[in-house]
């Protein structure tokens, strides 16, 4: 277990070795980016919980799981302001939250990761997993999907981009990155587009998420 900067937000869930594009604004993640990129780069992603708004400038519940992420590029504004690029490196799960200290604007966590890597003999499975959520998404994508996913994509990567660049509701994303591994959370993106294609109204597409 450690101890991290943790950056709460409403609609973006993180995956491991997914990339996130970031607008920082707040002061408070400003001073939080400033003191990552001055340590090791490392913040964690976490989901808040709906009812967030009533104490948004406060400390409002997340979500337990989350992913921490390394800053691979950072550019600060003019007006102090950044841009990031953060690349997902593990989940964890929350195990509490410190307390604020003098100066600190910024919440901070005590952490434990949590395994996410494949288990023996599930490869070849996720590879015919792969295929048919493939299918499914080929025509909302008008057949442009490889543009955006290229077949040598290594399976888990595209399994974890997906899972955070379509546009499932965000505690759909986290029910996906609460799974274990890439099988589980494949299985799990295949059954929520099926139930979506069977739902008038519904589609899905790719999204941009940049906060």
């Amino acid at each position: 277990m450690f101890s991290i900067p943790i950056f709460p937000l409403p609609t973006v869930v993180l995956f491991p070795n997914v990339f996130l594009p970031l607008h920082i604004f707040e002061p408070r993640y400003r001073q939080m980016v400033a003191e990552s990129l001055a340590g090791d780069r490392i913040i964690g992603m976490v989901l808040l919980k709906p009812g967030h708004e009533d104490d948004y400038e406060g400390a409002p519940p997340v979500y337990a799981t989350g992913c921490s992420g390394l800053i691979t590029h950072a550019e600060q504004l003019a007006d102090g302001k950044y841009n990031l690029v953060l690349r997902g490196l593990e989940k964890f799960t929350i195990q509490s939250e410190e307390a604020p200290t003098a100066g600190r604007l910024y919440r901070s966590a005590v952490i434990a990761a949590l395994d996410d890597s494949m288990r023996d003999g599930e490869r070849d499975e996720l590879r015919r997993e792969r295929q048919r959520l493939q299918q499914l998404l080929t025509p909302l994508f008008h057949n442009t999907l490889s543009r955006y996913l290229p077949e040598a994509m290594p399976d888990e990567d595209l399994i974890n981009a997906l899972a955070q660049y379509l546009e499932f509701e965000p505690v759909e994303k986290l029910a996906l990155l609460e799974r274990h591994g890439a099988l589980a959370r494949c299985r799990s993106m295949v059954e929520l587009l099926e139930i979506k294609a069977m739902t008038p109204g519904t589609g899905n597409r790719e999204s941009g998420t940049v906060h």
